[in-house]
C-alpha cells in the first residue's frame, strides 16, 4: 500500500534517501548507547555494585559488539544491509527492553553485554558508513559525515532527554521505551527506504558517470592483479593495516573511557549530575564538527592528516584534566574531546578504500572497527578497575595522553596509497 520511491518517481536521487534513513537511526541509536554513563551512579545505588562490575558489563558490550561486527560486515558484504538491520534491530531493542527486568549483575551484563551488544553490529555506524560508500562516489567523505551526523545529534539532543527520563522514571522504565522506540523506527525505515545497492534500481552512484568503463577496469584487474581490490588476508600483509588497527584501538580506548566515566567522574568533585549530562550532550554536539570538518578535508588532503590531528587535541585534553578538575576544565575538556570523537568514523571506509579498494568495504571496516571498540571496552573496564584501586582517574589519564600521543605517530606512519598485493 504504501510504495517506495524511486529515482523515476520523484526525480531525486535514492541515495539521498538512504542517507536520510541511516541519519534518523543512528540519531536513535548514538542517544540509546550513552545510558550506561547515565545510570551508572543509579545502577551502583540500587545494586550496591562497584564502578568496576558496571564497567565490566561496558567492557563486555563492546567485546561482544566488536565480533558481531565482523560478522555484519561479512553478512553485509553477501546480503546487503537490510536483513543485517533487521535482525540486529530485534536483538538490540529485545536487549534494552529486557533491562527492565534486571535483578542482578549477571542479568545485567548478558542483556547489556550480550544480547544488545549483538545487536549493534548492525545498527550503529560501520554499516550505514560502507552503505554510504556505495552509494555515493563523488564527495563521499561528506556525503559519510552527513548520513554518521545522525550520530553526533543524537547524542547531543537525547542525552539530556534520557537524563531527564532516568530521573524521573527510573532507569528501568527508561530502557524499556528506548528499546520499543528502536525497534518501531529501524524497521520501518529499513523495509520502507534502505536499499543496499544503486544497481538494483538501474542507478549509478552519485558521482560515477554513466559511462564509466568499468569493463575496461575489469580487463585492466585481469591483466594486472596486483591493482586489484584486496581482501582482510591480503590487507593483514601491509604495514599499513596495522598502522590502521593500533590507531584504531587507541581511538577507542579514548571514546568509551570517556562516555562512560566522564559523568561519575565529574560529579566525584562536587558537579550536579545535570550538569555532567550537559558536558556529555556538547561531547556530541562537537562530534558534530568534527565529523562535519573530517569528511571534507578527506576529500581535500586525504585521511591521515585528520586522523593525527584529532589525536594531538586529544593529548591536550587529557593533559588539561589531569592538571585541573574544575568546571571550567571539565567543559573544555568535553568540548575539545568530543570534537576529536567521531572523525575517525567517516575517514575509516574511505581510508579502507584508498588504501585496498571498496569491494570488501565492509569486512575490512568491521575488522578495524571491531579493534576500536575492543579497545574502548578494555579502556572502559580498565578505567573503573583503576579508580577502585586507587581511588582517581588520574592514573587511567595519564595512560590515555601517551597512547593518544603513539596513535599520532602511527597514522602519520601510514603511506596513504594504495597497496598492491605481494608477489609470491
Amino acid at each position: 500500500m504504501i510504495s517506495n520511491p524511486t529515482p523515476r518517481q520523484s526525480g531525486i536521487f535514492y541515495g539521498w534517501y538512504v542517507l536520510a534513513a541511516s541519519f534518523l537511526i543512528l540519531f536513535l541509536s548514538s542517544g540509546a548507547r550513552f545510558t550506561v554513563g547515565i545510570a551508572f551512579k543509579p545502577l551502583i545505588a540500587e545494586f550496591g555494585w562497584s564502578r568496576s562490575d558496571v564497567s565490566l558489563a561496558v567492557f563486555l558490550n563492546m567485546a561482544v559488539y566488536s565480533l558481531s561486527v565482523i560478522a555484519t560486515g561479512k553478512l553485509y558484504d553477501r546480503f546487503g544491509p537490510k536483513w543485517v538491520i533487521v535482525a540486529s534491530t530485534l536483538l538490540v531493542s529485545s536487549g534494552y527492553m529486557l533491562i527492565a527486568l534486571t535483578q542482578t549483575l549477571w542479568h545485567f551484563l548478558v542483556l547489556y553485554g550480550v544480547v544488545a551488544a549483538l545487536g549493534l553490529g548492525g545498527t550503529t555506524v560501520p554499516i550505514f558508513a560502507a552503505l554510504m560508500s556505495k552509494w555515493f562516489e563523488k564527495r563521499r567523505g561528506l556525503t559519510i559525515s552527513l548520513a554518521l551526523s545522525g550520530n553526533c545529534l543524537g547524542h547531543f539532543a537525547l542525552v539530556p532527554l534520557f537524563s531527564i527520563l532516568i530521573a524521573d522514571c527510573g532507569w528501568r522504565a527508561s530502557h524499556f521505551w528506548i528499546g520499543f522506540m528502536m525497534l518501531v523506527l529501524n524497521l520501518g525505515l529499513t523495509f520502507l527506504v534502505i536499499r543496499g545497492d544503486p544497481e538494483d534500481l538501474g542507478v549509478v552512484p552519485h558521482g560515477r558517470k554513466e559511462e564509466s568503463t568499468r569493463p575496461s577496469s575489469v580487463d585492466e584487474a585481469d591483466d594486472s592483479p596486483q591493482v586489484r581490490d584486496m581482501g582482510l588476508r591480503e590487507a593483514m600483509k601491509t604495514s599499513s593495516f596495522w598502522l590502521f588497527v593500533l590507531f584504531m584501538f587507541v581511538c577507542g580506548s579514548g571514546d568509551f573511557l570517556m562516555t562512560t566515566h566522564i559523568i561519575p567522574m565529574v560529579t566525584d568533585f562536587g558537579i550536579p549530575a545535570a550538569t555532567a549530562c550537559n558536558m556529555l550532550a556538547w561531547f556530541g554536539l562537537l562530534s558534530l564538527a568534527g565529523i562535519l570538518v573530517a569528511g571534507p578535508a578527506s576529500d581535500l588532503i586525504g585521511d591521515r592528516i585528520p586522523i593525527a590531528m584529532s589525536f594531538l587535541l586529544r593529548v591536550f585534553a587529557f593533559l588539561l584534566i589531569i592538571a585541573y578538575q574544575n568546571l571550567l576544565s571539565f567543559y573544555v575538556f568535553s568540548l575539545v574531546f568530543g570534537f576529536t570523537y567521531f572523525v575517525t568514523a567517516p575517514l575509516t571506509p574511505t581510508l579502507v578504500g584508498r588504501l585496498y579498494g571498496f569491494s570488501h568495504v565492509g569486512v575490512l571496516s568491521g575488522f578495524v572497527t571491531t579493534v576500536h571498540h575492543f579497545g574502548g571496552g578494555f579502556a572502559a573496564w580498565g578505567g573503573g578497575v583503576l579508580f577502585d584501586l586507587t581511588g582517581s582517574y588520574q592514573t587511567v589519564l595519564v595512560i590515555s595522553a601517551i597512547m593518544a600521543a603513539l596513535a599520532a605517530v602511527s597514522t602519520m606512519m601510514i603511506r596513504e596509497r594504495r597497496e598492491t598485493v605481494p608477489q609470491r
